[in-house]
């Protein structure tokens, strides 16, 4: 255990090396959300959203891009980069399996996406009075499958990606659609009934309208959580059966 939590450490360490990638995964959503927040047609309430306000229903929404950006890009980006320059091959040969490794990754991840999702809402709720959600552990368990069904796609990628480049241009060819999926240029609830039901199968968005009903006091419906939970059991299988150390 001592030996994980210091790959954890040393992942937060290298990160910090790295100043633009944090910026972007824990900073950005929370500047997105400022500046929708500062457009004042966005802080009325609206009859299409159900008589919730733009910023309320983009709280989800920009959580939701930090988790594609660092399931889609980040992480795969990280651990391609990793196996090319041998640091996994290296790994073997030492007590740590490269296993750990892995496991401080995501652990990593998933800490960046709460403290990110803490600074949404506190920036969020003093400047424009966005609530917490109303059944918070519905929303906690909205970002824990959010996170293990597209960091399950980003493990595939890694798995395949020839080198870091390559992951990062596969993750970067995903995010869009996704995050259009998902509602980040326009909320799900405008879009054509047609496009809303393909985004229902879709990893992002299906956390995303997890995220929303608990935003509004519901709890996860059974098709956006079987959804993700199968995108972690094929994906996440299929990324442990090709991923390669070296």
């Amino acid at each position: 255990m001592n030996v994980f939590v210091k790959l954890v450490t040393t992942e937060f360490r290298t990160a910090l090396r790295e100043p633009v990638y944090l910026f972007f995964v824990v900073l950005f959503p929370v500047i997105l959300i400022s500046i929708l927040g500062a457009i004042p047609d966005f802080r009325e309430p609206s009859a299409e959203l159900g008589g919730l306000r733009v910023v309320d229903i983009y709280a989800g929404i920009v959580i939701a891009l930090s988790v594609a950006m660092i399931g889609l890009q980040g992480m795969p980006t990280v651990l391609a980069n990793y196996r090319e320059k041998g640091i996994l091959r290296r790994l073997a040969t030492t007590p740590v399996r490269p296993i750990a490794l892995l496991g401080a990754q995501l652990v990593f991840s998933a800490i960046t996406v709460v403290l990110s999702t803490i600074l949404v809402f506190t920036v969020s709720g003093i400047a424009y009075g966005v609530p917490l959600p109303k059944s918070p552990i519905a929303f906690l368990l909205a970002v824990v499958l959010a996170v293990c069904g597209v960091f399950a796609v980003g493990l595939l990628i890694a798995a395949l990606a020839p080198s870091g480049k390559a992951a990062n241009a596969v993750g970067l060819i995903l995010f869009f659609p996704l995050m259009f999926l998902a509602g980040l240029y326009a909320p799900r609830e405008v879009m054509p009934d047609i496009i809303q039901r393909i985004a229902d199968f879709t990893p992002l968005a299906a956390g995303e309208r997890l995220m929303h009903e608990a935003m509004t006091g519901q709890w996860p419906n059974l098709l956006s959580v079987t959804v993700l939970l199968g995108y972690l059991l094929i994906f996440g299988a299929a990324a442990a059966k090709l991923f390669r150390w070296e």
